[in-house]
């Protein structure tokens, strides 16, 4: 069964800055990127119908508490923690309200106020009396490398990284090269909380956090917000000046650890590497696309290592073969892909809640066109990759909704589906024809056992011909 369509409309997001430094607090965030959001889109507050909000530090209802100050309008409002990947994993549940068809226009937010340092532990540490919830990661690691005083996330991931080099011979440089592309991506990016280049040798030579791991490799802590509107067919229909600007989410998906990540032992499958191979597989598949589809990417690099690793992992190349990609250049701009324009978690910035919508900001803003210097050329299809250690992945692959083929029309099912056929194809290959009509149409056919609502929508440029029961000026019942 075909899945309604869901849209991004409107995104807005805040500068990500250190924690503290601006004196804002959780809710000043929260207000500025909805309200950015909802500009972007020319809605109210008033048109939202349910909403999430993401975060990972925070008491409970800290979602209402933020909304409350854009609006008070009752709608309901889920509060999620689901690691790193909170974020998106909200825009993941709001997908799935607009396909149930319990509401036509929803919002993702997420945000994060931090302290200063390195994030130490996931929701609750070693003394309050609770299970760690990467107790389990952390036997792997103690397993196989040991446990050391230095930042647990750090050390999870490099001795990934260090498994990843002894296994395929990758190399320490393969990694600051990483780190060196993403700082420079984040020149051009006014909303980056660093905005400064560095050379090879400075990454390489940076601060060690843990073993070769240096300071330039490490997503930072960070406060800032993000927020996204997402709209059903229906809505889009009934606000067809926002078809120009919308991004069809063309698929998400979202996976959690299986046993693998525990039971062989390897670091690389505990940071992920399964969850991650599978929801990528699952996406490309449904989507009927390939890696090759795809021009740009937002990737979870929380650290050098991770991103390295998910090359593999999402199929950008076979695995041990991710250090070939980064030597030719095929991660950055003139190469096959452009990942992390925005300067990635590293550079951009890592407030936990709002990173997974921040993704949707620039690749929805590279999409549109709208990025200026560190803008992606001939971007048609783009991707995100989110994850959370505990575990957690959503991936995502995103088109603008203009470029979509909206106008498919099925030929099965009614006689007089091929009526529709050739009324779309005459709409695209003779628009003189069409360019006077100043009207909408539904025809509603049945044969008795089957019914389609056809919609014939003039007003919009291309017009829509297809199955839609949004608003039309004209409505007709007749037999197949």
């Amino acid at each position: 069964m075909t899945k309604p369509k869901v849209y991004v409309i409107g995104v807005g997001m805040t500068k990500f800055t250190k924690p503290g430094s601006t004196g804002l607090d959780y809710p000043d965030m929260v207000k500025e990127a909805v309200t950015a959001a909802l500009d972007d889109c020319k809605l109210k507050y008033s048109d939202v119908q349910q909403a999430t909000v993401a975060y990972l530090y925070g008491g409970t209802c800290c979602g209402q508490r933020a909304l409350y100050e854009i609006g008070m309008t009752g709608i309901p409002i889920y509060n999620i923690n689901n690691a790193c990947a909170s974020g998106s994993s909200g825009v993941y549940l709001c997908k799935q309200i607009l396909e149930s068809g319990n509401a036509d226009c929803v919002m993702a937010c997420g945000f994060e106020k931090m302290m200063s340092g390195s994030l130490e532990n996931m929701g609750s540490g070693p003394n309050d009396g609770r299970a760690m919830p990467v107790d389990k990661h952390l036997e792997v690691m103690a397993d196989t490398f040991g446990l050391f005083p230095a930042p647990m996330t750090c050390q999870m991931f490099t001795n990934a990284a260090l498994e990843h080099m002894k296994m395929y011979g990758t190399k320490r440089e393969h990694f600051a090269k990483i780190g060196y592309k993403n700082h420079l991506h984040s020149v051009h990016n006014e909303r980056s909380q660093f905005r400064k280049a560095y050379t090879l040798d400075e990454v390489i030579n940076a601060r060690k956090i843990y073993d070769f791991c240096g300071l330039l490799e490490c997503s930072p802590t960070s406060d800032g917000a993000a927020a996204a509107i997402l709209c059903s067919e229906k809505f889009l229909q009934a606000h067809p000046n926002l078809r120009d600007q919308a991004i069809e989410i063309i698929g998400m998906e979202v996976k959690t650890d299986f046993p693998s990540a525990f039971s062989e032992k390897s670091n690389i499958k505990m940071i992920g590497y399964d969850m991650v191979q599978k929801a990528a597989q699952d996406l490309f598949k449904k989507a009927n696309m390939t890696p090759n589809d795809v021009q740009v990417i937002e990737c979870h690099d929380c650290f050098a290592s991770n991103e390295l690793i998910t090359y593999e992992a999402i199929g950008l190349c076979p695995p041990g073969k991710a250090g070939e990609l980064i030597d030719r250049g095929d991660n950055t701009y003139g190469g096959k892909w452009v990942i992390n324009p925005s300067g990635g978690l590293i550079s951009k910035g890592h407030p936990i809640g709002a990173t997974g919508v921040a993704q949707i900001f620039e690749l929805s803003s590279q999409l549109r066109g709208r990025c200026g210097k560190r803008q992606v050329p001939n971007c048609k299809v783009a991707m995100q990759h989110n994850i959370g250690i505990g575990g957690a992945i959503v991936v995502g692959l995103y088109k603008m909704a203009k470029d979509s083929n909206n106008n498919t029309v099925s030929t099965g099912g009614l006689k007089s589906d091929a009526i529709f056929k050739e009324i779309q194809e005459r709409a695209e290959n003779e628009k003189e024809m069409v360019k006077g009509i100043n009207t909408s149409f539904r025809i509603i056919v049945s044969d008795g056992k089957l019914t389609k609502n056809w919609t014939i929508d003039f007003k919009q440029d291309p017009p829509f011909i297809g199955e839609s029961d949004g608003k039309v000026d004209v409505e007709i019942t007749v037999k197949d």
